[in-house]
C-alpha cells in the first residue's frame, strides 16, 4: 500500500517501471488487437496520395477534442474556417487555443525527426499550446480538484529538481524499457506524465500530444493521425477515475486496458474516416475531369482537400494560376456545385461542403455529385 495523501504533494510517486507486472495476459491480448488496428490505420494513411490532406485535417479533429477534454470548447467548423487563414481574421479564444494544439502537434512531429522525445520536447509542446514560454513548476500550490465538489483529489509532486528527476526517469522508461510493448510504454508513460503534472497548465493536452509523437517515434504511425482524444472525450469520467486508481491502488491493468481499447476504437474509426476521404477525393477528381476537364489538375484537387475553406490566394500560392484565373476556376467549381462561395469577415472564401460535412460528422458517409 502506498502512502498517498491527496492533500500532500506526491513526491513519493514511484518511478517507472512499477513493481507490479504491466504485461498481464489480458494486456498482451489487447496489445495484439491494438497493434493490428494501428497497422491498418498506418496503411490507410500511406495510401492517400497527398499526405498533407491528412496532416491538415485529422490533427484539427484531435485538437478540438483534446481541448474539449479540458473544457476549452470550439467547433470543427470554426477550426477549419480559421486554420489556414492568412488574412489575420480573429477567431474566438477557445478556437485560438485549439489551433495552438494543432501547431504544437505539428511542431513536435517535425522535432522528433531531428531528436528523440524528451523533457525538452514536452516543454516546447506545452509552450506552443499555451502560446507563451512554459517551464517546469518551481513553486507549490498546484492541486487537482473534483469538478463537482471542489474536493482536492490529487496534489502532484513539488520542487523543480524533484519534477525534473521524475521526468528524466519517464524519459528513460520510454526509450530503454524495450522489453515492454511500445503501446504499454505509451500508456504507462501517459499516466506518469499526468501524475508528475510538470506544468502549471496544459499538462493533459501536452501528454496527449506526447502519446502521438511516441507512436510515430516507435514506427507505429508515419503521421500524427490517430484521433485518440475522441475516445477519451467520450469516456472522460473513466479516464480521470482510472488515472486516480493507478495512484491510489496501483490498478495498472485497468488503466492499460482502457488506453489500449482507445487505440483500437480510434484506429478503426480513423481508418474508416480516411478511407471515406480517399473515396470522396477520387469521386471529386472524376467529376471535375468530366465536367471541367480544362481546369482539372491534381494540384487543384489537392487544394480542395487540404483546405475546406479555400481562398483565391491558395491557388495562386500553389502556382495553379494567376489571381484572375484562380478566381474564375473557383467560380466554375461553384457553378458545378462542388464549392459554395461564402465570406469570413471581409475575406471571400469557397467552402467545400461535401468534404467539410464528411470531416465534421460522426459517420463516414457522403453523397455523390
Amino acid at each position: 500500500m502506498n502512502n498517498f495523501d491527496p492533500l500532500s504533494p506526491y513526491n513519493d510517486l514511484p518511478p517507472l517501471p512499477p513493481k507490479v507486472e504491466l504485461e498481464t495476459k489480458h494486456v498482451l491480448k489487447k496489445c495484439i488487437e491494438a497493434r493490428s488496428s494501428l497497422s491498418e490505420l498506418k496503411m490507410a494513411g500511406d495510401l492517400i496520395p497527398n499526405q498533407s490532406v491528412l496532416i491538415n485535417t485529422i490533427p484539427l479533429l484531435e485538437a478540438k477534442d483534446s481541448s474539449e477534454i479540458e473544457n476549452i470548447v470550439t467547433t470543427t467548423d470554426n477550426l477549419f474556417r480559421y486554420a489556414f487563414d492568412n488574412m489575420h481574421q480573429l477567431p474566438d479564444a477557445a478556437t485560438k487555443e485549439a489551433l495552438r494544439y494543432r501547431t504544437a502537434l505539428h511542431d513536435g512531429f517535425i522535432s522528433i525527426e531531428k531528436k528523440p522525445l524528451s523533457t525538452s520536447t514536452a516543454i516546447n509542446v506545452c509552450s506552443a499550446i499555451k502560446g507563451s514560454p512554459m517551464s517546469v513548476r518551481k513553486v507549490p500550490g498546484t492541486a487537482l480538484a473534483n469538478d463537482s465538489t471542489g474536493e482536492v483529489i490529487y496534489t502532484p509532486p513539488v520542487g523543480e529538481e524533484t519534477i525534473l528527476r521524475k521526468l528524466s526517469n519517464l524519459e528513460k522508461f520510454l526509450h530503454y524499457s524495450t522489453e515492454l510493448d511500445p503501446l504499454v510504454r505509451m500508456a504507462a508513460g501517459h499516466y506518469q506524465f499526468e501524475a508528475i503534472h510538470p506544468f502549471s497548465d496544459g499538462n493533459g493536452r501536452t501528454g496527449r500530444v506526447m502519446n502521438l509523437l511516441f507512436l510515430i517515434q516507435e514506427g507505429l504511425l508515419h503521421q500524427p493521425i490517430l484521433y485518440l482524444s475522441r475516445y477519451i472525450l467520450a469516456n472522460r469520467n473513466e479516464y480521470y477515475s482510472l488515472l486516480l486508481e493507478v495512484t491510489t491502488n496501483e490498478s495498472w491493468e485497468k488503466w492499460l486496458l482502457y488506453i489500449l481499447e482507445g487505440v483500437v476504437q480510434t484506429s478503426v474509426w480513423t481508418t474508416q474516416k480516411i478511407s471515406a476521404i480517399r473515396s470522396l477525393s477520387e469521386h471529386t477528381a472524376d467529376y471535375i475531369q468530366t465536367r471541367l476537364p480544362k481546369i482539372y489538375t491534381r494540384e487543384l484537387l489537392d487544394v480542395l482537400f487540404t483546405q475546406p475553406y479555400c481562398r483565391i490566394g491558395n491557388l495562386v500560392e500553389q502556382g495553379i494560376a494567376k489571381r484572375e484565373t484562380s478566381s474564375a476556376y473557383l467560380k466554375r467549381l461553384c457553378d458545378e456545385g462542388i464549392l459554395e462561395e461564402s465570406k469570413v469577415g471581409r475575406d471571400k472564401v469557397f467552402v467545400h461542403p461535401k468534404f467539410l460535412t464528411l470531416l465534421t460528422s460522426e459517420n463516414h458517409e457522403w453523397v455523390e455529385y
